[in-house]
């Protein structure tokens, strides 16, 4: 059984034999999961001596917290094509419905069951009686194990969590974070509505800092109005969730100056965004051009242009090809 994908952490597993679960875990989860290794190795101490069994997908229902805004992308559909293939190599984890016999709620996994449901067969699965101060632990630590959330994803379980009456530090250990990182996921979505964040979607490619600086600007009730307006346009609907999230920050950045670009000195240039959170400069001999950037988000964006390097050249290719047509 390829155990990495499981839980891969409850923090301290609750003794059953004992009564309710005991979390010896202090302050803010006790370093905090010391590592993904760790996880791994809580999760498989977790699930030993558990029977995995086949479960008919219609008895299952998903857990009572969500943790994504995205249900169907294409790590959805490789997983699909994946489990038709070779079959589910790794079992989910539910719990005994609290209220209807014979039926489960989906601690980790959900991904798994949708997909064993669109293939028309049963879902291979743990059932393990755990409370929902448990249930939430499980479920946050999976996906920070496998560290395939979003920030903003991270960022909306939290919030959901401290609205279900979750403490601070039952909500970092859920999703291994210190209490900064939660104070700044939870001050997020404090300024940003539910209803934005749904529309944006997940945003892979955008980071905290830059969800920080969108929530600054999306909390001003001035700007209350343009966010209506630029989430009922289907334009803006129709775009890629990163580039949602970067048309409503352009829109909403009202003090942005325009881009910059000046001449420096011979076979130099400059250039500065309007925002001034990246400022670069680029030198030309005609032998070898160099580029560097500084400021806010000069890191984040050199690694933006790095990742698209091949995309960008083969781009570069086309139009020297038109132009010689």
């Amino acid at each position: 059984m390829a155990r990495k994908n499981l839980l891969e952490g409850l923090a301290d597993m609750p003794d059953e034999s004992a009564g309710a679960p005991n979390y010896p875990m202090r302050g803010a989860g006790r370093s905090l999961v010391r590592s993904l290794d760790e996880l791994a190795k809580q999760a498989e101490k977790f699930l030993e001596g558990e029977a995995v069994v086949d479960l008919d997908p219609d008895v299952v229902e998903v857990s009572f917290v969500k943790d994504r805004l995205s249900e169907d992308d294409e790590e959805f559909r490789a997983l699909v094509e994946a489990i038709r293939a070779r079959g589910q190599d790794t079992p989910i984890l539910v719990r005994p419905h609290g209220k209807i016999d014979g039926r489960y709620q989906v601690v980790f996994g959900h991904r798994r069951l949708r997909a064993a449901r669109e293939l028309g067969r049963n879902v291979r699965a743990v059932v393990k009686a755990i409370d929902d101060r448990t249930h939430v632990i499980a479920q946050g630590q999976e996906n920070s194990a496998r560290a395939d959330l979003t920030f903003i994803e991270r960022a909306l379980f939290a919030s959901r969590l401290e609205e279900l009456g979750y403490d601070r530090e039952v909500i970092s250990t859920a999703l291994a974070a210190n209490a900064a990182s939660i104070s700044k996921m939870i001050s997020v979505m404090d300024r940003i509505s539910p209803a934005v964040v749904q529309a944006i979607g997940p945003a892979p490619g955008i980071g905290r800092e830059r969800w920080v600086e969108l929530s600054l600007l999306a909390g001003k009730s001035a700007n209350a109005a343009d966010i209506a307006k630029i989430l009922e346009d289907d334009d803006f609907l129709g775009l890629p969730s990163d580039r949602r999230f970067e048309a409503l920050y352009a829109a909403l950045n009202k003090s942005a100056r325009p881009v910059k670009k000046t001449q420096a000195a011979a076979g130099k240039v400059k250039w500065q965004p309007r925002d001034n959170a990246v400022q670069a400069e680029m030198k030309n001999d005609g032998k070898a051009f160099s580029l560097s950037m500084k400021a806010r988000n000069a890191g984040r964006f050199g690694e933006f242009l790095s990742s698209r390097l091949d995309a960008l050249y083969e781009q570069f290719l086309a139009e020297e090809s038109n132009q010689g047509d």
